[in-house]
């Protein structure tokens, strides 16, 4: 294990621009990193993430969570491990897969797709991302948690906030702040409905989630909180930048683009090709719970670990010509790519496999669906250039398309 100073920092402007050749040179040359900024070992090449993700010896943990997560969204199912971790997960996963998600939840999301589409379909110009993306994945959760879509702005600037001092690497005092704020300014907000709704309670997600009881244990005010806040963050952040992802993806590959229009059966390929490909969360981190090898060198006991999901998801050792954008490819299986046994680590894998990988789903497949219903000919406007953002998560800012308009 080394020091790596021919490369970009992660933290640098020259990483943010664009990580891949940085991250391929992590792979090739320095799989494991120390990192003095964050006080973190970096690992980039996928048997060791996967490992990481897997964990079967139990050498790795989430307890980085109780000062990575905690400060904002309160303690959650992140951070929980053995019964605990499984009672909790067993009291909100229902809501997020089966009949539940299919019969209570697809019309939600349908109905919350169209309202978006229907409001620039008839313009012949939208932005993907501030038209649709960045708002339909937060008018799906309020709708489903039966929270007011009223609040949205609400909504929309509270997940900014946390996933900004998710992704706070540098340690911007101001960043944290206000995402310290975030955590005080939700709980006011969602307590009182969280109460009221156990006297009243409804046919959406967070009435159930007030009821839920498995093994005698039930749901703590305050544990419904931190979920909701998890579940705003990340289902809003991680599928926005998913939506727009996907079309990026597919506009810039026309041939692509043209067969997912000509065959929408191949809409799941395409989500796990983006998944892949750029993925919306581009780091996740874990702590060693011993001395462990990795390729490189040795992690000690006790260190924070910073699992590099977008350098491992295009390893050469891995996928063949990763750096090609493929919905066709055969080494990555769009059966299980939406499950705990994915090929890509997007949705990371192992017990803390993300709980909303099947929501995520439907409503990636619902929007581009409908989106392209609405677009036929739908295409980069003249002269824009997708640009991904971001370091931590990641994904295009803007996406400016033009197309004919059809009638409904």
């Amino acid at each position: 294990m080394s020091v790596a100073p021919q490369l970009p920092d992660i933290l640098s402007p020259e990483f943010a621009a664009d990580p891949y050749p940085a991250y391929a040179v992590m792979r090739e040359r320095e799989p494991l990193i120390w990192h003095e900024a964050t006080r973190s070992y970096i690992v980039s090449r996928y048997e060791d993430v996967e490992r990481i993700f897997k964990d079967k010896k139990s050498e790795f943990t989430t307890d980085n969570y109780d000062w990575q997560v905690e400060p904002v969204h309160g303690r959650t199912i992140l951070q929980m491990s053995g019964r605990e971790h499984a009672v909790r997960r067993a009291l909100v996963a229902p809501a997020f897969r089966g009949s539940d998600l299919r019969e209570k939840f697809l019309p939600v999301i349908e109905r919350n797709s169209r309202e978006l589409v229907d409001t620039f379909r008839a313009a012949g110009s939208a932005d993907i991302v501030s038209d649709y993306a960045t708002r339909f994945p937060v008018n799906v959760i309020a709708d489903m948690l039966g929270l007011d879509k009223a609040d949205h702005a609400r909504f929309h600037g509270w997940y900014t906030a946390v996933i900004a001092f998710l992704g706070n690497l540098a340690g911007d005092p101001d960043v944290t702040a206000a995402g310290e704020r975030t955590r005080v300014e939700f709980a006011d907000y969602m307590i009182p409905v969280i109460k009221e709704r156990r006297e009243n309670p409804g046919d959406d997600l967070l009435s159930t989630l007030c009821a839920a009881e498995v093994d005698g244990v039930r749901m703590s005010d305050e544990d419904i909180k931190a979920f909701c806040s998890l579940l705003l963050a990340a289902g809003g952040e991680t599928t926005d930048k998913a939506i727009a992802g996907i079309l990026a993806n597919l506009l810039t590959h026309p041939e692509q683009l043209a067969a997912v229009r000509a065959d929408r059966s191949l809409i799941p390929a395409a989500f796990a090709e983006t998944l892949r490909y750029t993925p919306p969360v581009h780091m996740i981190m874990r702590q060693s719970a011993a001395d462990v090898e990795v390729s490189g060198g040795t992690i000690p006991a006790g260190a924070t670990v910073t699992c590099l999901i977008g350098a491992a998801n295009r390893d050469e050792r891995r996928f063949s010509h990763p750096d090609r954008f493929d919905i066709f490819r055969d080494d990555l299986s769009t059966t299980s790519a939406f499950s705990a046994a994915a090929d890509h680590l997007a949705f990371a894998l192992g017990r803390h496999f993300c709980v909303g990988a099947l929501l995520a789903k439907a409503e990636v497949e619902t929007g581009v669906n409908h989106l392209l219903d609405a677009m036929p000919d739908l295409r980069l406007a003249d002269g824009f250039d997708p640009v991904e953002q971001g370091v931590f998560t990641r994904g295009p800012q803007s996406l400016p398309v033009r197309f004919t308009p059809v009638t409904a």
